[in-house]
């Protein structure tokens, strides 16, 4: 293992190969993370840029590229999250307010003389406003995820790094990543 040392935090790398590329479209790089996965790499082998946050304090709040960011270990680092992923959470979220709403509100109307259609209304009032907040949440979540992608396009695209063990898997990783046109994609000798 090797350190470099910044002002204010000490940075670990790695010495195992690490292939590295540059994606203009969210689509393309989603392709890419499929292929890798389906010929075996790990999630965890597959890292993405870190958010704006993140950058800000590791880095400073200095304008940055994609391109610059790509061989600087000091840059932070995410893991992807499928539109899938998202879509799930956001059905979750928009659900479980809906369920909880309900739940409350049918409890409280809750009484051995209570009828179908009692419960049937208790549901639709106090469901409604609390999918109504669930869904405000989960359109939040949705568009964080997209402003996060949007900006890093704005910055010169959406970096990809996949660790790889051996010459023959950096050249798989390489080979996917430009095949699904991935920019700049190259191999350096170590990986955060």
């Amino acid at each position: 293992m090797t350190a470099t040392k910044a002002p204010h935090h000490k940075t670990t790398v790695i010495n195992i190969s690490e292939a590295v590329g540059i994606f203009q479209r969210f689509e393309d790089l989603q392709k890419a993370f499929y292929d890798l996965r389906m010929v075996g790499f790990s999630r965890h082998d597959i890292s993405l840029l870190g958010n704006q946050n993140v950058l800000d304090e590791k880095l400073g709040a200095a304008f940055w590229r994609s391109a610059d960011l790509a061989d600087n270990p000091d840059a932070p680092r995410a893991a992807f999250v499928s539109e899938e992923a998202i879509g799930e959470l956001q059905g979750g979220i928009a659900g479980g307010f809906l369920f909880l709403g309900s739940s409350i509100a049918m409890a409280a109307m809750l009484t051995a003389s209570s009828v179908l259609a009692a419960s049937i209304a208790a549901v639709a009032i106090g469901g409604a406003p609390a999918l109504a907040i669930g869904a405000l949440l989960a359109h939040r979540v949705g568009k964080h995820h997209r402003d996060y992608y949007t900006q890093q396009i704005e910055h010169g695209g959406i970096l990809l790094w996949v660790r790889a063990q051996d010459s023959e898997r950096q050249d798989l990783a390489v080979k996917i990543m430009k095949g699904h046109s991935g920019q700049d994609v190259h191999v350096h000798p170590w990986s955060d």
